[in-house]
């Protein structure tokens, strides 16, 4: 079976997963996508080549510490994501920093996708960005690179998020792997603005 009849067959994976998590996630607040920008940090950014990309921002009414410390504490983020089934680090524990490096699963139908995510560049309270590939059965993102900034803003805190795929199964079908891709960080904003202004 050549690679673009197992894309052709596995796509849909993805954008169920993506309907998944628009679903599971709470209605409040809302995001605002736009075209990527040229958002760093340290430097550093999502890939430019790549064909798959979407970013978004959202307000969270919440101080800068408590969001930050949501979005970093990665190994507790199934008590905050109902989308992400696990989350280990796989460094030593502490605030995450440059190579700290971490696994996580979310469900896709028939599958389940297990992510390994390396931090490249960090600036705590400030950003973070990470990369690495998401393996299911049947479905592959050989590359994702993922990057958050936070600002204080009237209101609370803007963060934006950014992220990009590349892969032969996700590139089959470009639109609509970018729509899956921004499903679910839509999704994740909403679940990070729902947490922490439960807590602020």
């Amino acid at each position: 079976m050549s690679w673009k009849s197992t894309a052709a067959r596995t796509l849909p994976l993805a954008l169920a997963l993506a309907a998944a998590l628009a679903a599971g996630a709470p209605g409040a607040g809302a995001a605002t996508a736009h075209t990527p920008a040229t958002t760093t940090c340290r430097g550093d950014g999502v890939d430019a080549s790549a064909r798959i990309r979407y970013a978004t921002d959202i307000v969270i009414d919440a101080p800068l510490s408590t969001v930050w410390k949501l979005q970093t504490d990665v190994a507790h983020w199934p008590s905050w994501q109902p989308p992400v089934l696990t989350a280990e680090r796989l460094d030593p524990r502490g605030p995450l920093r440059k190579g700290s490096a971490f696994r996580w699963t979310t469900p896709a139908p028939a599958t389940t996708l297990d992510i390994v995510s390396t931090v490249r560049q960090l600036r705590p309270g400030r950003c973070v960005l990470w990369d690495g590939p998401a393996v299911g059965e049947g479905l592959r993102i050989d590359n994702g690179v993922h990057l958050w900034t936070f600002e204080k803003v009237r209101g609370g805190v803007r963060v934006h998020t950014e992220e990009t795929w590349t892969g032969a199964q996700v590139e089959a079908d470009v639109p609509a792997a970018t729509a899956a891709l921004g499903a679910g960080l839509e999704a994740w904003l909403r679940d990070l603005k729902s947490a922490a202004e439960a807590r602020a």
